[in-house]
């Protein structure tokens, strides 16, 4: 199979990674100016990335942002850095909605939970309340069948 070789990126390239990423994420977000006031904003952090949605009261989405829509790749887009980036540029979003309370529904069980949550309220949103809403089976599926040796 021959030898393995680690690849390390150098500091250049980091630094250029992390550039892009900067760029992503301050890139101009479009929005039409309404007064909607409060708001939901749901949280859904799996082992793989961190999608956050900000809605209306009634549950219309109004703007969402991802880890990976805002440029990390990878295993990057599980960190809790990515998420409070990812709650940084949707508070952005809601403040140009005039979105002003939100309840914040959190589902999954990701890393970025915490910090996604911590982000948003640092950022100066009024937080009504806080659910867990991940799922969780009752009873499960069912087991398979005995083994018979």
């Amino acid at each position: 199979m021959g030898k393995k070789r680690i690849i390390t990126k150098s500091q250049e390239e980091l630094l250029k990674e992390r550039e892009k990423v900067d760029q992503a994420s301050q890139r101009e977000i479009r929005v039409e100016p309404r007064k909607i006031g409060e708001g939901k904003i749901y949280i859904s952090s799996s082992y793989n990335n961190t999608i956050i949605t900000l809605t209306d009261l009634g549950g219309n989405v109004l703007s969402w942002v991802s880890a990976g829509s805002i440029g990390f790749k990878g295993s990057k887009k599980s960190t809790p850095f990515a998420a409070s980036r990812v709650a940084e540029i949707l508070s952005e979003t809601a403040k140009k909605l005039g979105v002003s309370r939100v309840e914040i529904l959190v589902k999954g069980v990701g890393g970025g939970r915490e910090s996604a949550i911590r982000s948003l309220i640092s950022r100066g949103l009024d937080v009504v309340s806080i659910k867990d809403v991940t799922p969780i089976p009752h009873n499960g599926c069912r087991p398979p069948k005995a083994r018979r040796v």
